[in-house]
C-alpha cells in the first residue's frame, strides 16, 4: 500500500485552496487544485483555466522551472485522455514527478482510475483519498453533472428572523445588510448560472450581474470573474420578460426558457436565447430546465427567486443546498414567505443538514445540504 506521510494532509488542504480559485472560471470543467512540493516545501502551485486552457497541473509545472523528483498533490486524478487539451498524465510524466497524491478519483468515464493506472505503470507512485470528502464536497457539482445531467442547485435567500423574504407590498431593499449582499457577489461569482423566475424579473427588474465588492476575494479572483462573467437564466413561461429588463440587456448572455408554444417580444437583445421546454406542474418542466443548463456545461447553478419558483423547486425536490442570509428583523405574518411549498406531514418534509454557519456583520449567514452519495458514502453537497 502507498505510504501517508504526516505531510500530506497540509499540502492536500493547500491544494484545495488554491481549487477554490478556479470556481469562477472553470467550466464545465471541474475546480481543481494543484501543489508541487519537494524536501516539504513548495515549489508551485495551479489551478484550473477555462475549457481548452491548461489544467491544475499544467498550470503548476509552468510555474516552476524544474519539478523533477517532487509530489504533486492534486483535489482530482489527472486526465489521461486528450479533449481540448493534452493529457494531463503525459506532463507529470514528462516531468519526472516521483510521487502524486489524489484527493478523489475523477468519475468521468474517460479518467476513472484510468489516470492512477497510467501513473504506476510509468514508476510513479500514487497516493489516493488524502481529503477525499473534503474535494468531494468542492468538486460536488461536477460530480452530479456527470452522475444525473445537471449540476449542483443552490437556492440563496435573504429572509427575516421569522423567514420572511419581503413584505407583503414586495418591498425588500434591504432586508439584510451590505455585509450579506456583499458575500452573494462572491457566490455569484463562484456560480455557473445565475437563475430567476419572471416574477422577480417584473418585480425587481434585477440584473443578476457579478460586481466586485471588498470580501473574500482577492483582486486577482475578481480580475478572472469580471472576464468569465455568470451566464443569465430566466423561468418566464408566458414569455412576459421585457427586452428592456435589466436581466436581459448588456453584455452577458440570458437564457429565457418558455414553453414551446411561447414567443419572446421580437425586439429581445442577441445576446438573448430562448429556450423552449414542456410544461409541468402549472409552469415549466424544471428538470428540463436543469438538464438544458448542464447540457451548456455548469456546474454551479445559484438561484435568485421568489417563493413561486423556489417552492416548485423545493416541491420538486431538486435543491441540493440552501444559503439563507438571516437578518435580526420580524417582517410579520403577512410578509412574503422563504417558498411556496406545501407539505402535508412532517414525513413530507424535505431535510438537510446544516454544513456551515457564521455571522456577517449584523446577519446569520446558514447553509445546509441534503446528502450526495458516493461510492455508497454519504456526503455533502
Amino acid at each position: 500500500m502507498a505510504r501517508v506521510t504526516s505531510s500530506d494532509q497540509r499540502w492536500m488542504t493547500l491544494a484545495l485552496e488554491v481549487g477554490r480559485r478556479a470556481r469562477v472560471w472553470s467550466a464545465p470543467n471541474p475546480a481543481v487544485g494543484c501543489a508541487i512540493v519537494r524536501d516539504d516545501a513548495l515549489l508551485s502551485s495551479g489551478f484550473t483555466h477555462p475549457a481548452g486552457q491548461a489544467h491544475a497541473e499544467v498550470h503548476a509545472l509552468s510555474q516552476t522551472s524544474d519539478a523533477a523528483g517532487a509530489t504533486v498533490y492534486v483535489t482530482l486524478e489527472p486526465c489521461n485522455h486528450t479533449g481540448r487539451t493534452p493529457p494531463c498524465v503525459d506532463a507529470l510524466i514528462d516531468a519526472g514527478i516521483a510521487r502524486v497524491v489524489i484527493a478523489c478519483i475523477d468519475p468521468d468515464p474517460r479518467v476513472a482510475g484510468k489516470g492512477i493506472e497510467r501513473l504506476t505503470a510509468a514508476g510513479i507512485e500514487v497516493v489516493q483519498g488524502v481529503c477525499e470528502s473534503e474535494a468531494q464536497q468542492d468538486l460536488s457539482g461536477f460530480f452530479l453533472r456527470l452522475e444525473r445531467g445537471w449540476g449542483r442547485v443552490t437556492v440563496k435567500m435573504g429572509a427575516s428572523a421569522d423567514g420572511r423574504t419581503a413584505m407583503a407590498s414586495g418591498e425588500s431593499q434591504w432586508v439584510t445588510g451590505v455585509g450579506a449582499r456583499s458575500d452573494v457577489q462572491a457566490w455569484r461569482a463562484s456560480s455557473d448560472v445565475i437563475m430567476t423566475g419572471s416574477g422577480t424579473v417584473t418585480a425587481d427588474d434585477c440584473a443578476l450581474t457579478v460586481r466586485q465588492c471588498d470580501n473574500r476575494f482577492d483582486s486577482d479572483d475578481w480580475s478572472r470573474a469580471l472576464t468569465a462573467p455568470s451566464l443569465r437564466a430566466v423561468i418566464d413561461s408566458r414569455g412576459i420578460t421585457p427586452p428592456l429588463a435589466n436581466v436581459v440587456t448588456g453584455d452577458v448572455p440570458t437564457l429565457v426558457f418558455t414553453e414551446d408554444a411561447t414567443s419572446l417580444d421580437a425586439a429581445m437583445p442577441s445576446t438573448v436565447t430562448q429556450v423552449k421546454v414542456p410544461a409541468n406542474d402549472g409552469g415549466l418542466d424544471l428538470r428540463q430546465v436543469l438538464l438544458a443548463l448542464g447540457e451548456r456545461g455548469a456546474n454551479e447553478i445559484l438561484i435568485e427567486a421568489g417563493p413561486t419558483l423556489v417552492g416548485a423547486l423545493e416541491r420538486q425536490n431538486l435543491i441540493d443546498q440552501w444559503l439563507i442570509y438571516m437578518a435580526p428583523v420580524m417582517l410579520g405574518a403577512d410578509a412574503r414567505p422563504l417558498h411556496s411549498a406545501h407539505f402535508s406531514s412532517l414525513a413530507d418534509a424535505h431535510r438537510y443538514a446544516i454544513v456551515s454557519h457564521d455571522m456577517i456583520g449584523d446577519d446569520y449567514v446558514l447553509s445546509c445540504a441534503r446528502p450526495l452519495e458516493t461510492d455508497g458514502q454519504s456526503r455533502w453537497h
